[in-house]
C-alpha cells in the first residue's frame, strides 16, 4: 500500500500494479480498492499497463476530509496522477466515469486519453425523480445507522438483481461495504443530474466512451449524447455486456487510443 496526499490533506491509499503506460482506475459506488471483482479487473488490466488503483476518499484505507464536494474528488484523482509520474490514462466505471470526465476538464495537460464506462447520469425528468426518491430513501437509512439496509436499498433501486443484492452479505468485502455506504451520498450527488454536455464539450483529450449492449436504454441514451457532445470522443457498445463489464473485453478499448472526430 502507498499514499497519495490530495489538496485538502485527504491521504489516499492506492496500489501499483503491471508495467506500461500509467492507468488511474477510477471505482465507481460501493467499490474499494481491494474488493474482489476490482481485483480481478486490475489482473488484467496490468498485463498492459501499470495501474494505480486507489481507495476513493472514505473508502478502504483512504480517509475522507469534509465537506464533501466533487471538486474535491478530482483533486484526488490529480494526486493520484501526479504519484503516476504526472500523466495518466484515466479509466472511469460508472459514478467514476463522471469522475474521469470532471478530471478531463480540469486538468488536460496530465492526461492522454479517458475511457468511461457505464456513465451513470439520469437520462430524463422521470429518472430524475425517481433516482431522487431513492436517494431520500438510501439518506434515511444512513441517518438511522443502517448502513446495511442503505446499501442494499440503493443496489436495488438501480437494478441490481435481487438474487445478487440478497447474496452480498456474503462476499468476503462485505464489511468493508458496510463501512463505507456513506460515500453513497457522494455518488448519488454526482450522477443525480442529466449529463453536463455544456461542460464537456470543452474536453479536449481523446474520450472512449463505452456503454454495455445489455444496458437499459436510459444508459445508452447518456453514452451517445456524451459522445456527442465531447469534441474527440469514441463511441463504443460492448455486445453481450452488463454494468459488470469484463475485463478482457475492455482491454482492447483501452490499449485503442484511437478516436472518432
Amino acid at each position: 500500500m502507498r499514499m497519495a496526499t490530495s489538496k485538502d490533506g485527504t491521504e489516499l491509499a492506492y496500489d501499483v500494479s503491471g508495467q506500461g503506460p500509467a492507468l488511474v482506475y477510477i471505482t465507481g459506488a460501493t467499490c474499494f480498492r481491494r474488493f474482489r471483482p476490482v481485483l480481478a479487473d486490475v489482473g488484467v488490466f496490468a498485463t498492459k499497463f501499470t495501474v494505480y488503483n486507489y481507495d476513493r476518499r472514505g473508502r478502504g484505507d483512504s480517509a475522507d476530509v469534509l465537506p464533501y464536494a466533487i471538486e474535491r474528488e478530482v483533486d484526488d484523482i490529480e494526486a493520484v496522477v501526479d504519484a503516476a509520474g504526472g500523466r495518466a490514462i484515466l479509466y472511469g466505471h460508472s459514478s467514476g466515469a463522471a469522475l474521469a470526465l470532471e478530471a478531463a476538464v480540469r486538468m488536460p495537460d496530465k492526461i492522454d486519453r479517458v475511457v468511461i464506462y457505464d456513465a451513470p447520469y439520469v437520462h430524463d425528468e422521470a429518472e430524475r425523480a425517481a433516482y431522487a426518491e431513492l436517494a431520500q430513501k438510501v439518506y434515511a437509512l444512513l441517518d438511522e445507522g443502517r448502513n446495511a439496509r442503505a446499501l442494499k436499498a440503493f443496489l436495488s433501486g438501480i437494478g441490481m438483481p435481487r438474487a445478487f443484492v440478497a447474496l452480498l452479505p456474503l462476499f468476503p468485502g462485505w464489511k468493508t461495504m458496510k463501512a463505507l455506504a456513506p460515500t453513497l451520498r457522494y455518488d448519488i450527488g454526482i450522477t443525480e443530474t442529466l449529463p453536463p454536455v455544456e461542460r464537456f464539450a470543452s474536453i479536449q483529450v481523446p474520450v472512449n466512451v463505452v456503454v454495455g449492449g445489455k444496458n437499459p436504454a436510459g444508459m445508452q441514451q447518456v453514452a451517445r449524447e456524451l459522445a456527442s457532445a465531447i469534441p474527440r470522443a469514441a463511441h463504443r457498445v460492448l455486445a453481450g455486456q452488463d454494468h459488470m463489464v469484463s475485463a478482457a473485453a475492455l482491454l482492447p478499448i483501452l490499449t485503442d487510443s484511437a478516436v472518432d472526430n
